[in-house]
C-alpha cells in the first residue's frame, strides 16, 4: 500500500515524500486507517516494524485537519526511556517540517534551561508532547500542565514501561487526562499485565498483531556455550577474528557493561558504553558517535536497547542471554536492517541454558553452535534440562555440541 492511499493532508505528504517514504510497512498499513477512523488501538509491534510512523503520521494529519486548542497539549506520547523520547522527537520534527506542528520531548536528565523550556511548553500548550512517565508526573504535580484539551494518548513500548515499574506513574498521568480521548497502545509482547492495562484505559479497541516471533532470515546466528569467566576473552577473540564496522553488545547489567568496556579498551578495542549511570549529555554523545560510525563498538544495557534505532549495525553480541524469545528476536533484529546482512552471536553460560532452550523453542529451531577457540579451555556441555542450578559438565573446547550444528 502506498502512502498516497491514506488520504493524508498535502503538507504531511510533502514531508513523507521528502523522507523518501513510498510503501507502508504491515503495521502502518493495518494501524493507520483505524487511527484515522478514531478507533482505540492495541498493537503488538516491535521496533523496526515502522510503528513510530504508524502513530505519528495519522496524529499529525488529524491535528492538521481537525479543530483543536493550540493552548493545551493535544497529543501525549509516553515512552519508557529518554533515548526513545529523543528518537521519536526526531521523527516528529522531520514529519512536521512542512506542517508547523509544535512539539517537545520531556524527559529527565536535562539542565535548568531544559526545565524552563518544558515548563513553558506544558503550561502554554504544545500540539504533541513526547515524554517519559516519571518526568511528566513530576511536571503535573507542579500544577501548570495544560491537559484539559487533550485528544490523543499513545503508550509506546508499554511492556517495557511496566517492566521498569512505571504502572503507577502511567495511571497517575491518565487520571489527569480528559475521559474522552483516543488511546493507542503499542507493545512488543502481550503478557497478561498489558492486557490488564489495556482493559483499564482502552475503549473497544481494534487489535493489531505484527509481533515478530522469528528472526530475520538474513541474520547469521551462532550461540557459544561458555563459562562466565570465558565470556570477555571470547568477545575479544570474536572482534579480532573478523572485521566488523558497527558492533552492538547487550549486557544484562550495568556492572557487566562497565567491566566489558574496560577490558576491551585495555585490549585496544575502540569501544564505549551506555547505561543509566551516565549523564544525559554523555549518553547522547556516545550514541551520536556510534550512529556516525566514529565509534565502532557500543556496549549497552538491554533497558536502553529500544532507543538505538540504527540501520548500519552489522554485528550484535548478546553477552548475556536475553530474558525470552521476544527479547532475543528484538535484540538481534538491531542488525540486518535496511536490506543489509547481519551477524548475531549469543554467549550462553550453564545457568542460562534453560532460558536459551526456551528461546530456541519460541523461534522454532536451534541456533547453530559457534566453535569456542581451544585456548579458552574446556567449555560446558549443552544440557538445559540438567542445568537447573547452573551446574555443568565440562567438555573440550573447539567442538560443537553433538547434534546441534
Amino acid at each position: 500500500m502506498n502512502f498516497t492511499q491514506f488520504g493524508f493532508d498535502d503538507r504531511l505528504m510533502e514531508a513523507i515524500d521528502a523522507a523518501g517514504y513510498e510503501k507502508a510497512t504491515p503495521v502502518q498499513e493495518q494501524v493507520i486507517p483505524h487511527i484515522l477512523a478514531d478507533k482505540d488501538i492495541i498493537a503488538s509491534a516491535q521496533t523496526g516494524t515502522g510503528k513510530t510512523a504508524a502513530f505519528l503520521l495519522p496524529l499529525i494529519h488529524k491535528l492538521l485537519t481537525n479543530k483543536h486548542d493550540p493552548h493545551t497539549i493535544n497529543a501525549l506520547v509516553i515512552v519508557p526511556t529518554r533515548e526513545l523520547a529523543i528518537q521519536i522527537a526526531q521523527h516528529l520534527e522531520g514529519f512536521s517540517y512542512f506542517a508547523g506542528i509544535s512539539s517537545i520531548a520531556v524527559f529527565g536528565g536535562g539542565d535548568g534551561n531544559a526545565f524552563v523550556q518544558e515548563k513553558k511548553a506544558l503550561s502554554l500548550g504544545a500540539e504533541i508532547v513526547v515524554c517519559t512517565p516519571g518526568k511528566m508526573m513530576a511536571h503535573i504535580k507542579m500544577g501548570y500542565v495544560k491537559l484539559g484539551g487533550l485528544k490523543y494518548l499513545v503508550l509506546d513500548e508499554a511492556d517495557r514501561m511496566l517492566d521498569m515499574g512505571f504502572f503507577d506513574d502511567i495511571m497517575f498521568i491518565i487520571k489527569h487526562l480528559p475521559a474522552q480521548r483516543q488511546n493507542l497502545l503499542f507493545s512488543a509482547t502481550m503478557p497478561p499485565k498489558i492486557r490488564e492495562l489495556a482493559r483499564k484505559i482502552l475503549h473497544h479497541p481494534v487489535e493489531v498483531n505484527i509481533s515478530i516471533s522469528k528472526p530475520n532470515e538474513k541474520i547469521i546466528q551462532q550461540a557459544f556455550m561458555v563459562f562466565d569467566t570465558q565470556k570477555i576473552p571470547l568477545v575479544q577473540f570474536l572482534l579480532k577474528t573478523k572485521k566488523f564496522n558497527s558492533v552492538l553488545i547487550f549486557c544484562s547489567s550495568k556492572l557487566s557493561v562497565k567491566q566489558l568496556t574496560r577490558d576491551l579498551k585495555r585490549n585496544k578495542v575502540d569501544a564505549d558504553e551506555i547505561h543509566s549511570d551516565l549523564e544525559q549529555d554523555k549518553r547522547e554523545e556516545v550514541l551520536s558517535n556510534f550512529r556516525s560510525g566514529r565509534l565502532p563498538v557500543l556496549i549497552a544495557t538491554d533497558i536502553l536497547s529500544r532507543g538505538i534505532d540504527i540501520d548500519s549495525i552489522d554485528l550484535v553480541i548478546n553477552f548475556d542471554a536475553p530474558h525470552d524469545g521476544e527479547d532475543y528476536v528484538h535484540r538481534i533484529g538491531r542488525t540486518a536492517r535496511a536490506a543489509a546482512d547481519g551477524t548475531a552471536y549469543t554467549l550462553i553460560s550453564p545457568k542460562e541454558q534453560r532460558k536459551f532452550a526456551a528461546i530456541e523453542k519460541l523461534i522454532g529451531k536451534p541456533v547453530p553452535r559457534g566453535e569456542v577457540p581451544e585456548f579458552l579451555g574446556p567449555v560446558p556441555e549443552y544440557n538445559p534440562i540438567g542445568n537447573r542450578t547452573g551446574q555443568s559438565n565440562r567438555k573440550k573446547s573447539g567442538r560443537q555440541s553433538k547434534g546441534r550444528s
